[in-house]
Protein backbone atom coordinates (compact mmCIF):
# COMPACT_ATOMS: atom_id res chain seq x y z
CA UNK A 1 0.00 0.00 0.00
CA UNK A 2 0.88 3.41 -0.57
CA UNK A 3 1.75 5.57 2.95
CA UNK A 4 3.84 8.63 3.95
CA UNK A 5 7.16 7.19 5.98
CA UNK A 6 9.73 8.48 8.28
CA UNK A 7 13.22 7.03 7.40
CA UNK A 8 14.97 8.81 10.20
CA UNK A 9 14.18 11.46 12.56
CA UNK A 10 14.95 15.25 11.10
CA UNK A 11 13.81 18.71 11.52
CA UNK A 12 11.77 19.63 8.20
CA UNK A 13 12.87 16.49 6.57
CA UNK A 14 10.56 15.53 4.03
CA UNK A 15 8.27 12.48 4.76
CA UNK A 16 8.84 9.68 1.98
CA UNK A 17 6.19 8.52 -0.37
CA UNK A 18 6.76 4.98 -0.74
CA UNK A 19 5.00 1.20 -0.45
CA UNK A 20 5.03 -0.78 3.05
CA UNK A 21 2.88 -3.76 3.76
CA UNK A 22 -0.16 -3.92 4.89
CA UNK A 23 -0.32 -3.24 8.47
CA UNK A 24 -0.72 -6.64 10.52
CA UNK A 25 -4.17 -7.14 12.08
CA UNK A 26 -4.49 -7.54 15.87
CA UNK A 27 -7.75 -9.96 17.31
CA UNK A 28 -8.94 -6.52 18.72
CA UNK A 29 -8.62 -4.21 16.19
CA UNK A 30 -10.60 -3.02 13.03
CA UNK A 31 -8.69 -2.59 9.43
CA UNK A 32 -9.50 0.26 8.23
CA UNK A 33 -9.91 1.78 4.51
CA UNK A 34 -8.53 5.72 5.03
CA UNK A 35 -10.14 7.67 3.37
CA UNK A 36 -9.66 11.31 4.89
CA UNK A 37 -6.47 11.76 7.36
CA UNK A 38 -5.91 15.02 9.40
CA UNK A 39 -2.55 16.97 10.01
CA UNK A 40 -1.33 18.08 13.45
CA UNK A 41 1.53 19.48 14.41
CA UNK A 42 2.29 16.46 16.86
CA UNK A 43 3.43 14.66 13.49
CA UNK A 44 6.05 17.50 12.62
CA UNK A 45 7.17 16.91 16.36
CA UNK A 46 7.31 13.09 15.87
CA UNK A 47 9.36 13.62 13.06
CA UNK A 48 11.24 15.95 14.46
CA UNK A 49 12.27 13.58 17.11
CA UNK A 50 10.63 15.70 20.12
CA UNK A 51 9.09 12.68 21.15
CA UNK A 52 11.50 10.13 21.49
CA UNK A 53 11.56 10.10 24.80
CA UNK A 54 7.99 9.03 25.46
CA UNK A 55 7.25 7.77 21.80
CA UNK A 56 9.71 5.52 20.95
CA UNK A 57 8.83 4.80 17.50
CA UNK A 58 11.34 3.03 15.19
CA UNK A 59 12.00 4.33 12.17
CA UNK A 60 11.05 3.70 9.49
CA UNK A 61 7.58 4.01 10.24
CA UNK A 62 4.32 5.74 8.94
CA UNK A 63 2.85 8.97 10.30
CA UNK A 64 -0.74 10.28 10.90
CA UNK A 65 -2.66 10.51 13.94
CA UNK A 66 -6.02 11.27 12.61
CA UNK A 67 -8.31 9.12 10.29
CA UNK A 68 -11.62 8.70 8.93
CA UNK A 69 -12.31 5.68 6.61
CA UNK A 70 -14.11 2.60 6.57
CA UNK A 71 -14.00 -0.72 8.14
CA UNK A 72 -12.56 -3.64 5.56
CA UNK A 73 -11.45 -6.51 7.62
CA UNK A 74 -12.28 -6.99 11.43
CA UNK A 75 -10.19 -9.09 14.25
CA UNK A 76 -11.73 -12.16 15.69
CA UNK A 77 -12.53 -10.36 19.01
CA UNK A 78 -13.86 -7.59 17.40
CA UNK A 79 -17.25 -6.81 18.59
CA UNK A 80 -18.30 -3.21 18.06
CA UNK A 81 -17.68 -2.83 14.44
CA UNK A 82 -18.36 -4.66 11.09
CA UNK A 83 -17.30 -4.45 7.31
CA UNK A 84 -18.47 -1.93 5.78
CA UNK A 85 -19.34 0.76 8.75
CA UNK A 86 -18.12 4.15 8.34
CA UNK A 87 -15.49 5.55 11.42
CA UNK A 88 -13.66 7.61 12.73
CA UNK A 89 -10.51 7.38 15.05
CA UNK A 90 -6.76 8.68 16.77
CA UNK A 91 -4.89 5.41 16.56
CA UNK A 92 -3.23 4.63 19.55
CA UNK A 93 0.50 5.58 20.30
CA UNK A 94 2.48 3.27 18.43
CA UNK A 95 0.16 1.69 16.37
CA UNK A 96 -0.30 5.51 14.86
CA UNK A 97 0.23 5.45 10.54
CA UNK A 98 -3.17 7.05 9.34
CA UNK A 99 -1.02 8.76 6.00
CA UNK A 100 -1.87 5.80 4.30
CA UNK A 101 -4.10 3.78 2.63
CA UNK A 102 -4.59 1.66 5.51
CA UNK A 103 -4.44 1.55 9.14
CA UNK A 104 -5.45 -0.76 11.75
CA UNK A 105 -6.65 0.71 14.60
CA UNK A 106 -7.97 -1.29 18.41
CA UNK A 107 -11.68 -1.19 18.38
CA UNK A 108 -11.34 1.04 21.78
CA UNK A 109 -10.24 3.72 19.86
CA UNK A 110 -12.60 3.90 17.12
CA UNK A 111 -16.27 5.47 16.80
CA UNK A 112 -18.84 5.30 14.16
CA UNK A 113 -18.55 8.89 11.70
CA UNK A 114 -20.75 11.57 12.32
CA UNK A 115 -23.93 10.82 10.32
CA UNK A 116 -23.55 14.84 9.06
CA UNK A 117 -20.26 14.84 8.19
CA UNK A 118 -18.11 13.93 5.16
CA UNK A 119 -14.62 11.98 5.42
CA UNK A 120 -13.03 14.89 5.60
CA UNK A 121 -14.52 16.88 7.87
CA UNK A 122 -15.21 13.82 10.06
CA UNK A 123 -11.12 12.98 9.77
CA UNK A 124 -10.18 16.53 11.56
CA UNK A 125 -12.09 15.83 14.70
CA UNK A 126 -10.23 13.07 16.61
CA UNK A 127 -6.89 14.21 17.97
CA UNK A 128 -8.35 17.93 18.69
CA UNK A 129 -11.37 16.82 19.82
CA UNK A 130 -10.13 14.10 21.85
CA UNK A 131 -7.61 16.76 23.29
CA UNK A 132 -10.44 19.52 24.48
CA UNK A 133 -12.47 17.06 25.88
CA UNK A 134 -9.72 15.26 27.93
CA UNK A 135 -8.21 18.87 29.21
CA UNK A 136 -11.77 20.84 30.14
CA UNK A 137 -14.20 17.40 30.66
CA UNK A 138 -11.62 14.96 32.45
CA UNK A 139 -9.22 16.79 33.99
CA UNK A 140 -10.86 20.71 34.50
CA UNK A 141 -13.83 19.55 35.51
CA UNK A 142 -15.19 22.91 33.44
CA UNK A 143 -18.69 23.44 34.47
CA UNK A 144 -21.47 26.09 34.03
CA UNK A 145 -20.89 29.45 35.13
CA UNK A 146 -17.09 29.31 35.22
CA UNK A 147 -14.96 31.33 32.79
CA UNK A 148 -12.33 29.42 31.10
CA UNK A 149 -9.18 31.06 28.58
CA UNK A 150 -8.69 29.23 25.58
CA UNK A 151 -5.37 30.18 23.56
CA UNK A 152 -5.28 30.19 20.12
CA UNK A 153 -8.96 30.03 19.47
CA UNK A 154 -8.49 29.71 15.92
CA UNK A 155 -6.01 26.89 15.71
CA UNK A 156 -7.24 23.12 15.54
CA UNK A 157 -7.43 22.81 19.00
CA UNK A 158 -9.04 26.12 19.96
CA UNK A 159 -11.77 26.18 17.41
CA UNK A 160 -13.32 22.65 19.09
CA UNK A 161 -12.53 23.98 22.45
CA UNK A 162 -14.22 26.98 22.14
CA UNK A 163 -17.59 25.21 20.82
CA UNK A 164 -17.23 22.56 23.70
CA UNK A 165 -16.55 25.19 26.35
CA UNK A 166 -20.01 26.95 25.97
CA UNK A 167 -21.59 23.28 25.61
CA UNK A 168 -20.60 22.83 29.27
CA UNK A 169 -22.29 26.66 29.99
CA UNK A 170 -18.97 28.26 30.40
CA UNK A 171 -17.75 31.98 29.65
CA UNK A 172 -14.50 32.27 26.98
CA UNK A 173 -11.99 34.16 26.73
CA UNK A 174 -9.55 33.29 23.80
CA UNK A 175 -6.28 34.96 21.96
CA UNK A 176 -6.51 35.85 17.82
CA UNK A 177 -5.42 37.89 15.74
CA UNK A 178 -7.50 40.37 14.03
CA UNK A 179 -8.40 38.62 11.12
CA UNK A 180 -9.76 35.79 13.21
CA UNK A 181 -12.23 37.88 15.36
CA UNK A 182 -14.96 36.83 13.44
CA UNK A 183 -14.51 32.75 13.00
CA UNK A 184 -14.11 32.60 16.80
CA UNK A 185 -16.92 34.95 17.55
CA UNK A 186 -19.25 32.59 15.35
CA UNK A 187 -17.82 29.70 17.40
CA UNK A 188 -18.89 31.24 20.72
CA UNK A 189 -15.85 33.15 22.04
CA UNK A 190 -17.09 35.67 24.73
CA UNK A 191 -14.14 37.66 25.21
CA UNK A 192 -11.14 38.02 22.17
CA UNK A 193 -7.56 39.69 22.77
CA UNK A 194 -5.62 40.59 19.77
CA UNK A 195 -2.16 38.54 20.62
CA UNK A 196 -0.52 41.37 18.36
CA UNK A 197 -1.74 44.35 20.20
CA UNK A 198 -2.69 43.46 23.34
CA UNK A 199 -1.34 41.32 26.29
CA UNK A 200 -3.89 38.83 27.40
CA UNK A 201 -2.70 39.02 31.12
CA UNK A 202 -2.98 42.23 31.40
CA UNK A 203 -6.87 41.67 30.18
CA UNK A 204 -8.12 38.52 32.10
CA UNK A 205 -8.52 38.12 35.41
CA UNK A 206 -9.93 35.65 38.20
CA UNK A 207 -10.95 32.75 35.30
CA UNK A 208 -11.72 29.36 36.62
CA UNK A 209 -9.55 27.54 33.82
CA UNK A 210 -6.92 28.27 31.48
CA UNK A 211 -6.13 25.65 28.25
CA UNK A 212 -2.83 26.19 27.64
CA UNK A 213 -1.43 24.89 24.25
CA UNK A 214 1.63 27.48 23.76
CA UNK A 215 5.12 27.69 25.02
CA UNK A 216 6.28 27.84 28.53
CA UNK A 217 6.72 31.29 28.77
CA UNK A 218 2.74 31.77 27.87
CA UNK A 219 2.14 29.02 30.47
CA UNK A 220 3.52 31.04 32.95
CA UNK A 221 1.87 34.08 31.94
CA UNK A 222 -1.49 32.41 31.95
CA UNK A 223 -0.91 31.27 35.40
CA UNK A 224 -1.67 35.14 36.39
CA UNK A 225 -5.10 35.07 35.01
CA UNK A 226 -6.20 32.75 37.44
CA UNK A 227 -8.34 32.96 40.50
CA UNK A 228 -7.06 30.87 43.69
CA UNK A 229 -7.65 27.42 43.29
CA UNK A 230 -7.85 27.79 39.90
CA UNK A 231 -6.94 24.95 36.91
CA UNK A 232 -4.17 25.22 34.17
CA UNK A 233 -4.34 22.74 31.72
CA UNK A 234 -1.33 22.70 29.16
CA UNK A 235 -1.33 20.49 26.33
CA UNK A 236 2.21 21.13 25.44
CA UNK A 237 4.54 21.32 28.33
CA UNK A 238 5.79 20.77 30.52
CA UNK A 239 4.94 16.93 31.52
CA UNK A 240 3.74 16.90 35.33
CA UNK A 241 4.65 13.73 37.46
CA UNK A 242 1.22 12.00 36.87
CA UNK A 243 1.97 11.45 33.44
CA UNK A 244 5.25 9.67 34.37
CA UNK A 245 2.65 7.45 36.16
CA UNK A 246 0.01 7.39 33.75
CA UNK A 247 2.38 5.63 31.00
CA UNK A 248 4.56 3.88 33.65
CA UNK A 249 7.63 5.62 32.60
CA UNK A 250 10.89 4.80 33.86
CA UNK A 251 12.49 6.36 36.99
CA UNK A 252 15.10 8.21 34.82
CA UNK A 253 12.00 9.62 33.05
CA UNK A 254 10.14 10.25 35.74
CA UNK A 255 13.13 12.24 37.20
CA UNK A 256 13.16 14.34 33.75
CA UNK A 257 9.43 15.29 33.56
CA UNK A 258 10.13 16.44 37.28
CA UNK A 259 12.74 18.60 36.96
CA UNK A 260 11.34 19.84 33.40
CA UNK A 261 7.92 20.68 35.42
CA UNK A 262 9.36 22.47 38.65
CA UNK A 263 9.21 25.67 38.17
CA UNK A 264 5.48 25.51 37.05
CA UNK A 265 4.94 23.46 39.80
CA UNK A 266 6.32 25.80 42.30
CA UNK A 267 5.01 28.63 40.60
CA UNK A 268 1.79 27.18 40.67
CA UNK A 269 1.73 26.23 44.34
CA UNK A 270 2.83 29.51 45.31
CA UNK A 271 -0.65 30.83 43.69
CA UNK A 272 -2.61 28.02 45.06
CA UNK A 273 -3.57 26.88 41.37
CA UNK A 274 -3.41 23.38 39.93
CA UNK A 275 -1.38 22.44 37.40
CA UNK A 276 -2.45 19.54 34.84
CA UNK A 277 -0.48 17.98 32.26
CA UNK A 278 -2.28 16.04 29.09
CA UNK A 279 -1.22 13.96 26.37
CA UNK A 280 -3.91 12.91 24.75
CA UNK A 281 -5.20 9.63 24.52
CA UNK A 282 -7.51 7.80 22.09
CA UNK A 283 -11.08 6.59 23.05
CA UNK A 284 -13.90 5.30 20.92
CA UNK A 285 -16.18 6.18 23.97
CA UNK A 286 -15.29 9.95 24.11
CA UNK A 287 -15.43 10.17 20.09
CA UNK A 288 -19.42 8.37 20.38
CA UNK A 289 -20.25 11.29 22.68
CA UNK A 290 -18.46 13.94 20.32
CA UNK A 291 -20.20 12.37 17.10
CA UNK A 292 -23.09 13.31 18.91
CA UNK A 293 -22.62 16.61 19.61
CA UNK A 294 -21.78 16.89 16.39
CA UNK A 295 -24.74 15.45 14.72
CA UNK A 296 -26.95 17.77 16.87
CA UNK A 297 -25.53 20.68 15.61
CA UNK A 298 -23.16 21.87 18.89
CA UNK A 299 -20.27 21.16 17.51
CA UNK A 300 -19.48 21.63 13.78
CA UNK A 301 -15.62 21.08 12.44
CA UNK A 302 -13.43 23.87 11.03
CA UNK A 303 -11.82 22.76 7.52
CA UNK A 304 -8.83 25.58 6.73
CA UNK A 305 -7.66 23.69 3.44
CA UNK A 306 -7.76 20.10 2.18
CA UNK A 307 -4.77 18.77 0.14
CA UNK A 308 -4.29 15.60 -1.93
CA UNK A 309 -2.80 12.44 -1.04
CA UNK A 310 0.40 13.05 -2.72
CA UNK A 311 0.48 16.53 -1.03
CA UNK A 312 0.87 15.26 1.98
CA UNK A 313 4.33 16.84 2.43
CA UNK A 314 3.21 20.27 1.22
CA UNK A 315 -0.11 20.08 3.82
CA UNK A 316 2.36 19.15 6.87
CA UNK A 317 4.39 22.41 5.78
CA UNK A 318 1.56 24.35 5.78
CA UNK A 319 0.54 23.13 9.33
CA UNK A 320 4.22 24.01 10.93
CA UNK A 321 3.47 27.62 9.42
CA UNK A 322 1.37 28.32 11.60
CA UNK A 323 -1.21 29.95 9.64
CA UNK A 324 -3.77 27.09 9.77
CA UNK A 325 -7.25 28.33 11.15
CA UNK A 326 -8.60 25.23 12.41
CA UNK A 327 -7.97 21.83 10.51
CA UNK A 328 -5.86 20.56 7.56
CA UNK A 329 -6.93 17.43 6.14
CA UNK A 330 -5.66 15.01 3.22
CA UNK A 331 -7.67 13.17 1.16
CA UNK A 332 -6.57 9.90 0.50
CA UNK A 333 -9.22 8.63 -1.46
Amino acid sequence: MKAFIVDRYGKNKPLRAGNVPEPELRADEVLIQVHAAAVNLIDAKVRNGEFKLILPYRTPFVLGHDVAGVVIRVGPRVSQFKVGDEVYARPRDLRIGTFAELVAANEDTVALKPRNLTMEEAASIPLVGLTAWQALVEKAKLRKGQKVFIQAGSGGVGTFAIQLAKYLGATVATTTSAGNVALVKSLGADVIVDYRKDAFEEQLRDYDVVLNSQDEKTLKKSLGVLKPGGHVVSITSPPDLQFGKDIKASWLVRLVFRVLSASVRRQAQRLKLNYTFVFMRGSGSQLKQIAALIESGTIRPVVDKIFPFDATNEALAYVESGRAKGKVVIKVR
